[in-house]
């Protein structure tokens, strides 16, 4: 191991070595864990597999979701997954007895590297102890969650469970915890998801009333939750979120795509069709889901006279990055509109590059202009697959907004 800890981001200018050229085999199924917060232990499920051209390629596995990591590829004793669309790097050495131990971390190398392990062919994310039941959670909940300050944050959670197995997100105002699956056992259940940026882990109890209470467990922090059995549970109005200084002025900007040209909503473009604007960034997950509906609806649209742009606000303030990470997510979606780079993702840095806007709640946000250029509706968040009926709703009133807008 003191090969792999000597290793610097340079060593990703190596050769390729053939996984079949050595007894350790890659390809399979992979149990991988993160040290949580307090000891708690975050697993993940991934596999590695071939693609159609022969190379060794890296998904990620929570409940019914398959994920694409990036591809696989090794020097000597070490194993690296190159985790593009969230600029981060899986570096792993490659143990004596097989398994696989090492860092996520950033491609520049510039933050802290996480620990984890991965051991290979171990099917069960949790370990099982084959304890029935005490409930079947499958249900709604009005949630919860407070901070070691007290701040609490409302939610709504959703759960599905099909004997010891359960699936949930939790829909919060900015957006959805996306797939996490695991066991119920007793009146204890265990959650976690990761697909390469911040792996979570949900753990709690199911109560003698019905409720739930627990925790929401990353790397380095810890929310206590309650959840309230509520087919009704819903979240305050997304419309009212994030607000503009004054409606009746037309919104524009001048912000730099990848290529350096400067893009303004005077374009000819844009000029005389409504737009949809969104504040996203690279980073984020929910932004992901949103640029996958976006980019497919967009190519079903864009001739009845509509645009989109996005502006992509990333975790490094620097015109350098913003070209790096955002032709990589145009390529994984397949976006065909413009994207354009809005600076730091920080709220206070999106007023900045967005002095119309009076207070921005997160992200992803979308911003539906008319022919004027007037905001007509902004909607905070985005409620991605993982919340069934959340979701489908959304792309009704989405589709209900745009023609709208078209008429």
């Amino acid at each position: 191991m003191k090969q792999f800890f000597a290793l610097t981001f340079a060593v990703l200018a190596f050769s390729t070595i053939g996984f079949s050229q050595n007894a350790f085999v890659a390809t399979g199924n992979w149990r991988g864990v993160f040290p949580g917060y307090e000891g708690a232990d975050i697993p993940f499920i991934f596999k590695i597999s071939n693609n159609s051209s022969k190379e060794p390629v890296l998904y990620f596995y929570n409940g019914e979701e398959e994920y694409y990591g990036g591809k696989v590829t090794r020097s000597g004793d070490s194993l690296f997954v190159a985790l593009d669309q969230f600029d981060n790097q899986l570096a792993f050495g490659i143990n004596a007895n097989h398994t696989l131990s090492g860092y996520l971390r950033k491609q520049n190398g510039m933050s802290a590297p996480l620990p984890v392990t991965a051991v290979k062919n171990t099917a069960d994310r949790f370990p099982k102890k084959g304890i029935p039941p005490v409930a079947d959670i499958t249900a709604r909940y009005d949630v919860v969650f407070t901070n070691d300050t007290g701040r609490q944050t409302k939610a709504v959670g959703l759960f599905k469970q099909q004997g010891s197995r359960i699936a949930g997100t939790f829909l919060r105002s900015t957006g959805d915890s996306r797939y996490s699956d695991g066991i119920i056992e007793g009146n204890q259940f265990y959650l976690s998801l990761f697909i390469g940026y911040s792996p979570l882990l949900f753990t709690g109890t199911v109560n003698a009333d019905g409720s739930l209470t627990g925790y929401q467990i990353g790397l380095k922090s810890k929310l206590r939750f309650t959840a309230v059995k509520n087919s009704h549970a819903a979240l305050p109005d997304p419309s009212n979120l994030t607000r503009l200084k004054q409606k009746d002025l037309p919104f524009n900007f001048a912000l730099k795509n990848a290529a350096g040209k400067t893009i303004t909503l005077n374009d000819d473009r844009y000029k005389n069709k409504p737009v949809i604007v969104t504040l996203s960034g690279t980073w984020c997950p929910n932004c992901a889901d949103e640029a996958n509906f976006l980019s497919g609806w967009y190519l079903k649209n864009k001739n009845r006279g509509i645009e989109i742009i996005t502006i992509q606000f990333e975790v490094v303030d620097d015109f350098g990055y913003a070209q790096k990470v955002m032709p990589r997510f145009k390529k994984k979606y397949g976006i065909q509109y413009e994207q354009v780079f809005g600076g730091l993702a920080d709220n206070a840095k999106v007023l900045e590059a967005l002095p119309a806007l009076d207070k921005f709640a997160g992200f992803p946000t979308t911003l539906f202009l008319d022919r004027n250029r007037k905001v007509v509706k902004i909607h905070t968040g985005f409620t991605g697959p993982a919340t069934g009926k959340f979701y489908t709703d959304f792309i009704k009133e989405f589709n209900l907004d745009v023609d709208e807008l078209l008429k």
